[in-house]
């Protein structure tokens, strides 16, 4: 046994055990959101000033005093002690060192179920503010790659097949939208997480007149929580973001995997930078592309923080119960992986150099050309359906030839179909297969000339404005 002087051991006749006291504690990772608490303290000391609950000066000299602390904080000139059990109790303690008796009062008119909770999603804010500028540059990142590739002809694939052409432009600016949807969701999350629990202290908020909404204009919040017993118990704002950090961790690993496959030899497509590659202990001819290996990895590290979220979450009767400590380890994680992860793409996109010869090539194999062929007959008064199975003979016919569908331009196609041979092989021209898809999100240059500075005019601002 050791002794403590915790807040609430007066209610308790023995100490608490050596061994529950580590496994108690949370101050070994809360102590990141120790200026968020400085902050949260500094309002909630000056509403309770203006609403005369403290006198003016003792808010005065708690201000002055948390304002010391904060600048200790951000000079890591900070000692945190196991003992303290969290952040809340370490701060005070410090206050009181620095004040006197009187930081005691502090705590009047609130809990630490509203005040963790508080300290949570004003961290949580800041950091999808930061993670909505590095999706923004992750996309200036492609569409600067795509601005330099709105020529470049590659085949794009279903299945892994060779389906159709198109462009390294319009590959790129593909991804580019899916980052567009994970920002917006960000977004959206933030507005669930700007909500003020302060003020509801326990669980059935307080007798005393305090003024929530003076602390959430301090603080920046958009609105006060609903219900104070929600505001305490809520845990769904946290699972929310992991969820949608989760899926923008699963969208960057598709990216990911194209990259890993583009950078293989028998692609040829791309390479990544040296700077964001590794070698092998064994084989000196290796460049892997283990960045991109990595955030492909990593994305399963944060989809399983989800799974532990709402597992965590799923048995809690209302309103506050200790499990909540388990949300802060794997919603940091979720957090700091995705950050770095956007970080690490943004570098490794913007460093990437493309082969386009060896796209331009790969787009000439697999028939890519054989929907422009069938669309072509229909032009000519043939029902699609019939018009599909012409050119599926042809492709047939190709493969026991072993050549392309244009060596089939001057016997079997003109016969099959009764068109000219300049006509199909016109068809089946990969440049003009592009050009003719010249609608807006199609690979024609044109079309995707507009949709590339169009979006590098909104992240500019984006980042301009952050």
């Amino acid at each position: 046994m050791v002794s403590d002087n915790k807040h609430w051991s007066a209610r308790f006749a023995e100490p608490i055990d050596e061994l529950m006291m580590r496994f108690n504690a949370s101050i070994p990772f809360d102590h990141r959101l120790a200026r968020y608490d400085v902050q949260v303290s500094i309002a909630h000391v000056r509403m309770l000033g203006t609403q005369q609950i403290i006198a003016r000066q003792v808010c005065d000299k708690l201000i002055g005093g948390l304002e010391q602390l904060a600048q200790k904080i951000a000079a890591d000139d900070f000692s945190w002690q196991l003992s303290d059990e969290d952040i809340h109790t370490s701060i005070e303690r410090k206050l009181i060192e620095l004040v006197g008796e009187d930081a005691k009062r502090m705590h009047t008119a609130r809990s630490r179920n509203d005040q963790i909770s508080t300290d949570i999603r004003l961290w949580l804010r800041d950091m999808i503010d930061l993670q909505c500028k590095l999706l923004a540059r992750m996309q200036l990142a492609l569409v600067t790659q795509a601005e330099r590739h709105v020529d470049s002809i590659m085949p794009g694939f279903t299945h892994l097949q060779v389906a159709q052409p198109t462009t390294l432009a319009h590959h790129l600016h593909a991804h580019c939208c899916v980052l567009t949807r994970d920002t917006e969701r960000l977004n959206d999350c933030r507005g669930r997480v700007n909500q003020l629990p302060l003020g509801a202290a326990a669980l059935a908020g307080t007798g005393f007149a305090i003024n929530p909404q003076q602390v959430a204009d301090e603080l920046g919040f958009e609105r006060l929580c609903a219900n104070t017993m929600d505001a305490v118990a809520a845990r769904d704002f946290a699972v929310e973001y992991v969820a949608v950090a989760a899926l923008v961790m699963v969208n960057l690993s598709r990216l990911c995997e194209e990259i890993v496959i583009w950078s293989s030899q028998p692609f040829a497509f791309a390479q990544v930078a040296d700077s964001y590659c590794t070698g092998s202990s064994i084989m000196p001819q290796k460049r892997n592309p283990d960045a991109a290996e990595l955030v492909r990895g990593k994305s399963g590290r944060v989809a399983g923080h989800v799974v532990a979220l709402l597992l965590m979450t799923k048995g809690q009767p209302l309103a506050y119960n200790k499990d909540n400590q388990e949300d802060k380890e794997a919603l940091f994680d979720a957090a700091d992986t995705l950050s770095s992860c956007l970080q690490v793409m943004e570098g490794m996109v913007a460093t990437m150099k493309f082969d386009v010869a060896a796209m331009r090539q790969m787009a000439d194999q697999g028939y890519a050309c054989a929907t422009e062929l069938a669309d072509l007959l229909v032009r000519h008064d043939v029902a699609f359906r019939d018009a599909h199975e012409m050119v599926a003979k042809a492709v047939k016919e190709a493969e026991l030839r072993v050549v392309s569908l244009n060596e089939l331009c001057e016997d079997y196609l003109p016969e099959l179909t009764g068109l000219t041979a300049s006509e199909l092989r016109r068809a089946l021209d990969v440049e003009q297969a592009i050009a003719a898809r010249n609608m807006p999100g199609a690979p024609a240059p044109e079309a995707m000339q507009k949709l590339l500075g169009k979006k590098r005019e909104e992240l500019e601002n984006t980042l301009r404005d952050k």
